[in-house]
């Protein structure tokens, strides 16, 4: 089990990239967050197991069709427990 937060740069607000990431999230049942920022990329923290982790990953980088992924970055944070589900934060 393992949580990753990650900054998504590119098109990604105003294109229902965090609802595509939640559908995704929920699809593999992992748990966290996703939430636009003010300087116009998506903060999403993600939890699950690995397997499960590289294809939401392989799901975000190839995007919704509406969305341009131009860079991702991530960090390894601390597990949360008792999280149940993936909420779209505002």
């Amino acid at each position: 089990m393992l949580r990753y937060l990650m900054i998504i740069n590119g098109r990604v607000q105003g294109v229902g990239f965090r609802y595509f990431a939640k559908l995704k999230a929920l699809e593999l049942s992992l748990t966290g967050y996703a939430k636009n920022l003010n300087s116009g990329e998506v903060i999403i923290e993600i939890q699950g197991g690995k397997e499960y982790l590289d294809k939401f990953i392989s799901y975000i980088i190839k995007g919704n069709n509406f969305a341009k992924i131009d860079d991702i970055n991530f960090k390894v944070l601390p597990l949360v427990c008792n999280e149940k589900n993936f909420k779209i934060k505002y």
